[in-house]
């Protein structure tokens, strides 16, 4: 199954995944020669993971773009660390083979290169978050298997903190020992692929901020308060206290990589996002300061407030179905997927237009391609304002076709649907059905939609059903017959009050 990219993919946000394997007996696997690189499948990754304290492993897929941008880079990173003391050895995992697909599955991978950091022989995982060129690769892992914190003993070992482009998190200490001391170890080792963490006996050492006089965990940080103390030295508490407090109030969107950090952050919040999309060279003075004061009207509210850059967006107007002559463009999506808009906004409406939405007074924006005017060929295109009329109140039995047009396995299964259809052209009561997906919002309460392909199956009484059996004509054709209802046609010309209570009682989430 293709993996599909979530919205931290566009515009080249999405966190690059490095991998490494400390050091073993290469002999056993089939590195190609010369390469430093490790190569993995699943004959072998699970043993290898158990033998090893730390392993990182970089899944990717042939056709990935963004992939093969990566793998000089991790070659080059891998030869440098061949030379470590102890040895890193870097590995790769193609999640896109079928034989690999259930084990990538198991570690949860949603997009391509991911790059896990596995630890205590794969008990604990964490996420590659560090950059993507060699030097920084390196640097990064290097830091990985140190420490999780470092001891900041003179003014000189604090000059790092000074970088106002970076977190950082550090624990003050009357002595190195006691629970609070052993709780913030633990948070640095749980958290250490995300933050880098210090301790100190002196706070006088630290860039920002006063003196303390009990264990303080003290978040340095570049926007908003510069500097935000803690005192409460549970691990859940402080782990809490940090995902908050590195959020900012307006996280900025440009071409600079070292906002793309806390970018990620905005995206993987729960809250509902607000993204303001402007012309920075043009409107950003205009904007800025508006918007930021709704932002802080709005804190501790639910919502997280994102300003973008026109220039900088074009993957994020892609993956949202927008135009530029939208612009400047206010957007917010909730949780649950649903997606409100306000297209050409001025800056003093983003506060009327804002309470409007959370007093319910805006309607869902819903992305879909336009209903085709032909649409005769054995699989039919659906789009989402076709979907009630040609899925749900057909009175047919549909198997629907969630696919990406840049999608290797959906090319490949296209001739077995099409066969199918003509299999079934002469029975008026199935229809073969695809629905683009990187293109139509897929309601996220009826279908779960988390790789491509992924095929439905909706029965004309409303029974809806995965398939998740082999992609053959034959075993497809088995499966609808096997769970398609009998006599569609003649059911749905019924009245209504003569219909099946099946029918009547379809469940609300079939509704858009």
């Amino acid at each position: 199954m293709c993996i599909a990219m979530e919205t931290r993919v566009w515009n080249g946000v999405l966190m690059i995944a490095v991998s490494l394997l400390a050091l073993f007996n290469v002999s056993a696997f089939a590195a190609e020669e010369g390469e430093k690189v490790l190569t993995l499948d699943h004959s072998n990754f699970t043993d290898t993971v158990s033998k090893h304290n730390f392993i990182v492993v970089e899944f990717y897929a042939p056709w990935c773009g963004h992939c093969k941008a990566l793998a000089p880079e991790y070659e080059k990173a891998a030869s440098i660390l061949s030379s470590h003391d102890p040895p890193i050895v870097l590995a790769k995992f193609d999640a896109n083979d079928d034989a690999n697909r259930e084990l990538a599955s198991q570690y949860e991978i949603q997009g391509f290169p991911t790059i896990k950091i596995l630890r205590n022989g794969g008990k604990n995982v964490q996420e590659y978050k560090g950059p993507r060129e060699a030097d920084g690769i390196v640097d990064y892992l290097k830091k990985q298997v140190g420490p999780p914190s470092a001891e900041i003993k003179s003014v000189e070992d604090a000059a790092n903190l000074g970088d106002e482009k970076k977190i950082y998190v550090v624990g003050v200490f009357q002595k190195f020992s006691g629970e609070e001391f052993e709780s913030f170890m633990t948070l640095a080792e749980k958290l250490r692929a995300d933050y880098d963490f210090s301790h100190t006996l002196d706070a006088k050492l630290l860039p920002r901020g006063e003196s303390v006089n009990k264990p303080t965990l003290r978040l340095l940080k570049p926007f908003d308060e510069l500097f935000v103390d803690f005192h409460d030295f549970q691990v859940d508490a402080m782990e809490k206290f940090i995902e908050e407090a590195t959020i900012p109030l307006l996280t900025i969107f440009n071409s600079d990589p070292s906002n793309h950090p806390f970018v990620n952050k905005f995206f993987e919040s729960p809250n509902a996002k607000a993204m303001l999309f402007v012309n920075f060279s043009k409107e950003l003075g205009v904007f800025q300061s508006n918007y930021k004061d709704v932002a802080v009207l709005y804190k501790g509210k639910g919502i997280s407030f994102l300003l973008g850059d026109l220039e900088a967006s074009q993957g994020a107007f892609q993956y949202f179905g927008l135009t530029e002559d939208q612009a400047p463009l206010l957007l917010i999506q909730t949780s649950d997927g649903q997606k409100y808009l306000k297209a050409n906004i001025e800056p003093d409406q983003i506060a009327p237009w804002l309470k409007d939405y959370t007093d319910g007074q805006v309607k869902p924006f819903i992305r879909s391609e336009p209903i085709p005017e032909v649409n005769n060929e054995p699989v039919k295109v659906v789009v989402t304002d076709s979907l009630q009329d040609m899925v749900f109140n057909s009175g047919k039995n549909v198997l629907l076709e969630f696919y990406a047009p840049w999608c290797g396995h959906c090319k490949q299964l296209a001739p077995i649907l099409d066969e199918v259809a003509i299999s079934f052209e002469n029975d008026a009561d199935v229809m073969i059905a695809k629905l683009d997906a990187t293109a139509n919002d897929v309601p996220v309460d009826t279908f779960d939609v988390q790789g491509y392909p992924t095929l439905y199956f909706r029965s004309a009484r409303g029974n809806l059903l995965s398939y998740d059996g082999d992609r053959t004509k034959e075993d497809i054709i088995d499966f609808i017959q096997k769970n398609r209802d009998k006599s569609a046609q003649a059911e749905s010309a019924k009245p209504e009050s003569t219909k099946s209570e099946a029918v009547k009682e379809d469940p609300p989430k079939d509704e858009l």
